[in-house]
């Protein structure tokens, strides 16, 4: 991994003291961790995965009073080691040939009290308590997030200055792959819709329809286990005064969101006053259509916002906020700092709206015209 040994020391101890006080807290012996998410999170951003569409990798870590274990095969074993340094980092592991149909976890656990960020028999699901604590990232974590932001917003803007109409979506798909991925970081979503397609879908997966005029992608990308996420419009073209009015309207949302997203307050409150936001733009009805974001960590939300959300707002997290109006959204990752927000996709070069939120002026992204 790309981060200093001593930083990671530190950083992983801070893990596994949280891990502690989880298990204590509901009274278990030992934390099974299967998720891509986890593993990452647990091991300061070691990679377990092989298939990058599944959700669970090709090792597991169980959490012990006593130990800390990592479950594997023979063919995973030796980049976990040699790459990853999770030898050093103080797991011990315990290999299977690829071939046998033992579970050495079941032998090593059993008749213990079982707690697991998934389903998994005997265990408690703890999948919301796991996906709260990798949110609260450490000052390291910050850091490396925003290192990846930086390079998913250089990724953005190299694929969207090569964008042209007559591209297919799936052409543009993968300017936004090559670009995002040659920067070392994978790209885990990447939707990309044109012209119609933008007001009919909000999860476009991209197809062989070639660009006319107007232009969306949509990237999340992961580093260190660790993910953000972006939005971006181009549009060739004279933009209908329509789509200007709702993109305007739509940054607004976006802009309230941010800066109602400070320690003291609770998701559910960032998540009303964008209702209000809606109402206020003239889109009331809007936000029913697509969920609003939320908080982000080792998932691309590790907790979606719900009007009843408690979770409180701290420093420290980082946030991705998606309102839409159809054919239009808002999305870049922030950082919730003590004195401020900082928008960590943030591309210097790109056209900005400047929304005035009390006495707060905020940049949003507006739509890229291209003649």
């Amino acid at each position: 991994m790309e981060s200093n040994p001593s930083v990671i020391q530190y950083e992983f101890r801070v893990k596994v003291d949280r891990i502690r006080a989880l298990l204590e807290q509901y009274g278990l012996d030992a934390l099974l961790l299967r998720r891509i998410s986890s593993f990452a999170w647990a091991t300061c951003g070691a990679a377990a995965y092989v298939n990058t569409a599944a959700s669970e990798g090709a090792a597991s870590l169980l959490i012990t009073p006593k130990g800390r274990y990592l479950f594997t095969n023979n063919i995973e074993a030796t980049r976990l080691a040699k790459e990853e340094k999770l030898v050093e980092q103080g797991w011990e592991f315990q290999v299977s040939p690829w071939h046998d149909e033992k579970d050495p976890l079941s032998e090593l656990a059993g008749g213990m009290k079982l707690g697991s960020d998934g389903v998994f028999p005997g265990a408690v699901d703890l999948s919301g308590e796991l996906a709260w604590l990798r949110a609260q990232l450490t000052p390291e974590e910050i850091q490396r997030c925003r290192t990846l932001s930086k390079l998913c917003a250089e990724g953005m803007q190299q694929a969207l200055d090569a964008v042209r109409p007559g591209m297919t979506e799936y052409q543009i798909a993968g300017q936004l792959s090559q670009a995002v991925e040659s920067r070392g970081v994978q790209v885990i979503v990447n939707l990309i819709a044109t012209d119609e397609r933008i007001f009919s879908f909000r999860h476009p997966l991209p197809t062989h329809k070639p660009l006319q005029h107007y232009a969306m992608l949509i990237l999340c990308g992961r580093k260190w286990g660790l993910v953000c996420s972006l939005t971006r419009f181009v549009y060739f073209g004279s933009l209908p005064s329509e789509v200007r009015r709702k993109a305007e309207a739509v940054a607004h949302v976006d802009a309230t969101m941010i800066a109602t997203t400070r320690p003291g307050l609770k998701m559910s409150e960032v998540f009303r006053t964008a209702q209000a936001a809606y109402a206020a733009t003239g889109f009331a009805d809007e936000w029913q259509l697509h969920h609003q974001g939320g908080l982000v960590g080792y998932e691309p939300r590790e907790i979606i916002a719900t009007p009843t959300s408690t979770e409180p707002i701290l420093v420290g997290q980082t946030y991705a906020w998606n309102p839409s109006i159809t054919g239009t959204k808002s999305e870049d990752t922030i950082l919730v700092g003590v004195h401020g927000n900082e928008i960590l996709t943030e591309m210097a070069d790109w056209p900005t709206t400047e929304v005035q939120v009390n006495d707060q002026v905020i940049k949003r992204p507006a739509i890229l015209e291209k003649d």
